[in-house]
């Protein structure tokens, strides 16, 4: 017999299994003598609205029966290596699952990464923080896994209606990840673990026959009229394919680039762009969890969800926290020298001191006439020069501009700052001039509501660290609703977060798999 029951519990007993198992089964009317009882959660989460957090659970208990495995996905992929090929370009979530899906389908990918593997992309990254070099091919953006793998590993999305979520978690799963992610409302891998869930993913690809192409950037497309046939290499190969799909992640300009001098369709896309927040994680905790000294050793480290409405030359716009890290750190997001982007990470544990969290103001193309010359480039050239103006101002290193938060509503340049987990290190700066006005003044506007609504969130305690500008892509590549593809390049499938039509990892995942499908259906099993 299977029964499924609603619990609301404490923290101490939702996260001990033995204390867990007694309530469930109390509330089933089932005693703990009983032989052959199996109780588990299916569902979690976390409601702090109270004076006292709770936990709702949904649970499953069997009695007299063998559970129902969680995992219903199995990764025994077919061989195609000598099956019909298709190009993958970038290797981030978006590119993976297209790969993987390809490979289900019975096609082979032929993915290429302009950046390393993850373990070689390691000494990359110590060298932004340490040496604050910046190598354009290999960073926190660039790289097998893409921007996600060394920046956090948020799974949570809104996008149901892009594809099966469950679908994709249970892939990460059997690639490695916890079976928690199928049961929090919040699921979270965690940046120290991705890098091996990762690897396990290429592995999958390359023992069912698919290739995979580091340290290979694409430099043109091989166009036959108005069709897509393959990629040039920065080494001068030409790769065929059945098909392209495109999935550069968010800040490939050159890929953008490239696109505009061929004359391929792109559009100027509306954006986010601010500083990250930084805080002890404590004083989140107390505000979040209502608790006078910490969040005891049961409940994880807190997190916030923050919009406000603001109004500046009578035009309103949102300000709201985006990609917010508990337990996390703030690091050096810049893919090329000369300009400096920050953005938040969380290992599995989020138990750093620190807690962050973006928080942007909207950017619509109506603010930017003076980049219209652009044309469908007019928001990455607004967003490229402020992270060029950060650069200087935090004194042409990786060191970033900061100022305590009060500080900074009331226009007042920090004496001193706090201490950080930014490693490359912060430069006392008024954030109102390294921000343009029309974001500055939003900000400011936003910070003060939030300080309302968050007793305790405005303070001199916490500082803003900037600049959080890479929120989404600036351009969005165009295709169609139902087929995917570029409306006029056939071919042509833009994909992901940086053709604009994802916002992290899970949503580019299930649209990786979509456009694999599309490609597939037209070009290879037409």
């Amino acid at each position: 017999m299977k029964k499924e029951i609603q619990l609301q519990l404490t923290p101490e007993v939702a996260y001990t299994e033995e204390l867990f198992k007694a309530a469930a089964l109390k509330s089933a009317g089932i005693t703990l003598s009983e032989s052959e009882v199996y109780a588990r959660q299916v569902k979690r989460s976390i409601d702090a609205r109270g004076r006292q957090v709770k936990i709702n659970v949904t649970a499953e208990v069997f009695v007299k029966e063998a559970p129902e495995p969680m995992l219903t996905f199995h990764n025994d992929y077919p061989n195609v290596r000598n099956a019909e090929p298709i190009i993958i370009v970038g290797a981030g979530p978006a590119g993976m699952f297209a790969a993987l899906r390809a490979i289900e389908l019975g096609v082979k990918p032929i993915l290429i990464e302009r950046g390393k593997d993850v373990r070689a992309r390691r000494r990359d990254l110590a060298a932004i923080n340490k040496d604050h070099i910046v190598n354009p091919e290999s960073n926190y953006c660039f790289g097998e896994g893409g921007a996600g793998t060394y920046s956090d590993g948020k799974l949570y999305t809104r996008s149901k209606k892009r594809g099966d979520i469950r679908r994709i978690m249970e892939i990460f799963v059997a690639h490695g990840a916890t079976e928690e992610i199928l049961v929090d409302s919040h699921p979270h891998i965690g940046t120290n673990k991705l890098p091996k869930l990762v690897a396990e993913l290429r592995n999958s690809i390359l023992e069912a026959g698919g290739e995979v192409l580091f340290d290979t950037k694409v430099v043109d497309f091989i166009l036959d009229g108005n069709e897509m046939k393959g990629v040039v290499l920065q080494n001068g190969e030409k790769v065929l394919g059945k098909g392209v799909i495109l999935a550069t992640g968010h800040s490939a300009r050159d890929i953008f680039h490239l696109l505009h001098q061929k004359q391929i369709l792109i559009e100027a896309k509306p954006f986010a762009l601010g500083v990250r927040i930084e805080h002890r994680q404590n004083l989140i905790d107390q505000i979040q969890y209502h608790c006078e000294v910490d969040r005891g050793p049961y409940l994880p480290a807190s997190y916030y969800s923050l919009v406000q409405q603001t109004e500046y030359q009578g035009k309103q716009r949102g300000v709201f926290s985006f990609c917010m890290c508990p337990g996390g750190f703030i690091v050096p997001a810049a893919t090329a020298p000369g300009e400096l982007v920050v953005n938040g990470m969380s290992p599995s544990r989020r138990d750093s001191k620190y807690a962050n969290s973006g928080m942007v103001v909207a950017v619509e193309l109506e603010d930017l006439p003076q980049y219209a010359h652009y044309g469908p480039l007019a928001a990455m050239m607004f967003q490229a020069e402020v992270e060029q103006k950060a650069w200087k101002m935090g004194g042409e290193t990786q060191v970033a501009p900061a100022q305590r938060m009060v500080d900074f509503t009331n226009r007042k340049v920090s004496e001193s700052l706090l201490d950080t987990s930014y490693q490359p290190g912060l430069s006392s700066v008024d954030m109102h001039a390294v921000l343009p006005k029309m974001i500055s003044e939003r900000l400011r506007q936003g910070l003060v509501a939030f300080g309302k609504k968050m007793k305790g969130y405005l303070t001199n305690e916490a500082q803003l660290i900037g600049i959080e500008s890479r929120t989404s892509s600036p351009v969005r590549i165009p295709r169609d609703k139902e087929s995917f593809e570029h409306p006029i390049i056939k071919g042509l499938y833009p994909c992901g977060e940086g053709a604009g039509y994802a916002g992290g990892i899970v949503s580019a995942a299930m649209d990786g798999e979509r456009c694999a499908e599309r490609l597939v259906e037209k070009y290879v099993r037409r």
